[in-house]
């Protein structure tokens, strides 16, 4: 299992968001891993099995998401910079999206 996983979930339509682009980089922007979401809005396992601590982004394709439905958004990519403690032994990022609003959270 990966040190990391994500969930995109539609807050305007009121489903998982399916085949969201989701890349996981240093804060730095060197791309570590992409993956896209599947039916259930859900990347199990992005990135390796263990991540070092610092700083890291994940950003998802909001703007191509809606895009693909016909839909105009505000934000064509969301970018949630966090920090990870390496000792800590799952990260997980949830994004709460719509075409003009997000939220995100820590996970478990």
């Amino acid at each position: 299992m990966s040190h990391l996983s994500a969930h995109v979930l539609d807050a305007a339509a009121g489903t998982p968001a399916a085949g969201v682009a989701v890349q996981l980089a240093t804060a730095a922007g060197e791309v570590i891993a992409s993956a896209t979401t599947n039916n259930d809005g859900r990347v199990g396992d992005l990135g390796p099995d263990r991540l070092e601590s610092g700083q890291y982004q994940v950003t998802f394709g909001s703007g191509d998401y809606f895009a693909g439905q016909g839909i105009t958004c505000f934000y064509p990519s969301v970018t949630v910079l966090f920090t990870v403690v390496a000792e800590q032994p799952h990260y997980h990022v949830p994004l709460l999206l719509s075409p003009y609003s997000y939220t995100t959270y820590r996970g478990s």
